[in-house]
């Protein structure tokens, strides 16, 4: 395959349903997370094991994975208790 698009005809044959920015976003960057679905899908396609498809790099010491979900608090930054939305405020055009 030289082009991303060859892959969407394959994954719907196996009936995963991908657009083809979704395609080439999974092709050109590494994701964040994978769909078993989708992993079994190119690991069927591509005829490989997830061994061939995933690169794990071990996170070194004295660094943290980044999650999003942390709420430890040595995580430096703002709390979310000081974090409010401001109201807003509507102005109405005046009437004529």
């Amino acid at each position: 395959m030289f082009q991303t698009t060859e892959l969407i005809e394959p994954l719907r044959n196996v009936g995963v349903q991908l657009s083809r920015e979704q395609v080439f976003r999974l092709v050109t960057r590494p994701p964040a997370r994978l769909n078993m679905e989708v992993l079994a899908a190119l690991c069927t396609i591509l005829d490989c094991t997830p061994n061939d498809l995933i690169e794990i790099h071990p996170v070194g010491i004295g660094q943290t994975a980044r999650t999003g979900t942390t709420n430890r608090p040595e995580v430096s930054g703002p709390s979310v208790g000081s974090l409010r939305p401001v109201p807003a405020r509507i102005h109405r055009p005046p009437r004529d």
